[in-house]
């Protein structure tokens, strides 16, 4: 049976292209970070990882504060400290997530960093179900960190930064949460700079001057343009149109989406085992967020997610 014409026309198919918006938004902000974390990389050679930090949150904190104007915002010296709370906690899981990727994959790194939400997401746990889920992630860990020395062990140093990042973010999400009631733009742009004032002193005392010189300006600034200031804008459009629960299992992949990028770009080849263990992480994430409470399923209202 045909389609009445009236149901082609452009106006009709616009409420389904703002629906697919939020989506997009998401889908954009995962592969723009992986990628801007890969690329990342190349500066290693040059600065250092503490050094690429220093860029990446310095110079996003510098766009952010551009485009946002945090100081026209009526911040109470309450907000000033719960802020600096979480940029202090943003700072320092980036500098730890950058030095882990110095030794570890990053798709291994990002599996390993993903158990700090999934934590916080199981903590409050009352239902049989989310014991399987711990499993899973148990699992996934088992297989990823260098727990017997076996052959294809990762660099003890590298997983405990991974896990320190792991940390940060579950306490990244702790603070943004007592921030969420304020303004997102002007919330990041404060957050960052705070969490630019705890890395850039690393990144300077490890680099020194080399930070300054321009063709490292230039590269950090596309790391920072392509891995912070645009997945946090886009963030900040799909947190508000994808429900919590949609959101989370979407995010769940960034660890697989992580490892393939650095498949591409850097040539990290992962073995069966590591694949399997990001498998399991990632199948501890979705199950978590599947069976968490029906009415959690509402629409974010948090800062952008980090990484």
């Amino acid at each position: 049976m045909a389609l009445p014409m009236s149901s082609l026309t452009p106006s009709s198919r616009a409420p389904r292209l703002a629906a697919a918006v939020p989506y997009l938004a998401l889908l954009g902000a995962i592969i723009s970070l992986t990628a801007g974390t890969s690329f990342a990389k190349s500066l290693y050679p040059m600065v250092g990882p503490a050094g690429t930090s220093a860029l990446r949150v310095g110079l996003s904190a510098l766009m952010l504060l551009a485009v946002w104007r945090p100081w026209r915002a009526r911040f109470t010296r309450s907000d000033l400290k719960a802020l600096a709370l979480y940029g202090v906690v943003m700072g320092f899981m980036n500098l730890s997530f950058y030095m882990s990727l110095n030794t570890i994959p990053l798709g291994v790194a990002l599996a390993i960093e993903f158990t700090g939400p999934l934590a916080v997401a199981l903590f409050n746990a009352r239902r049989l179900i989310h014991v399987v889920w711990v499993g899973f992630a148990v699992l996934g860990l088992v297989l990823l960190l260098p727990l017997d020395g076996a052959g294809e062990a990762l660099d003890p140093l590298g997983c405990a930064f991974a896990a320190m990042a792991a940390f940060c973010w579950a306490l990244y999400i702790v603070f943004g949460k007592r921030v969420s009631h304020l303004p997102s733009g002007p919330t990041v742009a404060v957050g960052m700079s705070a969490a630019a004032l705890t890395v850039v002193p690393f990144g300077a005392a490890t680099a020194g001057f080399s930070l300054l010189s321009p063709s490292i300006l230039g590269l950090g600034l596309i790391v920072a343009l392509v891995s912070s200031a645009l997945p946090y804008t886009l963030d900040m459009v799909a947190l508000r149109g994808i429900p919590k629960r949609t959101f989370g299992v979407l995010l769940s992949g960034d660890p697989a989406v992580g490892a393939l990028a650095g498949l591409w770009v850097l040539g990290e080849h992962l073995s069966t085992l590591q694949w399997l263990a990001i498998a399991a992480v990632i199948t501890a994430s979705v199950g978590a967020v599947l069976t968490s409470p029906p009415g959690e399923d509402q629409p974010l209202q948090e800062p952008g997610a980090p990484a």
